[in-house]
């Protein structure tokens, strides 16, 4: 599962993954697409092929890339159990805002918050508030 969050981890990397969620692309799609230094997309590319993520066939004289499940199935997996936690925070989110008044602008809810932040203080210190 490391290797899997150490390939993730480099944000061209991700940027290469998510052009071929599209489709099938070859070395010179990705690197005028995302204009990098085909050196940098080959040495991307074979970290993703090594890891499972991507893999190449030829096509005449290029090599056309497309992306692999499983390690995306393996990741999903792994991430399963904490769903449920999320699930809830959310579902408390929710609730939470649900119970809220109407969104009001920003500028009113600023200046309400000034006067509760004011209110809250006064009343700490023992002064009621006029």
């Amino acid at each position: 599962m490391q290797a899997v969050f150490d390939a993730l981890a480099e944000p061209n990397r991700r940027a290469i993954l998510e052009l071929l969620v599209e489709r099938e692309r070859s070395v010179g799609e990705i690197e005028q697409r995302l204009r990098l230094p085909q050196p940098s997309i080959s040495k991307h590319l074979r970290l993703l092929r090594d890891t499972g993520f991507v893999e190449a066939r030829a096509e005449a004289q290029k090599r056309v890339y497309r992306l692999r499940a499983e390690p995306l199935m393996a990741l999903d997996n792994w991430l399963e159990p904490y769903r449920g936690r999320w699930k809830a925070s959310l579902d408390a989110l929710e609730r939470h805002l649900d119970r809220m008044p109407e969104t009001r602008t920003g500028k009113d809810r600023q200046d309400e918050g000034t006067i509760r932040t004011r209110d809250r203080a006064k009343r700490l210190s023992g002064r009621r508030r006029r």
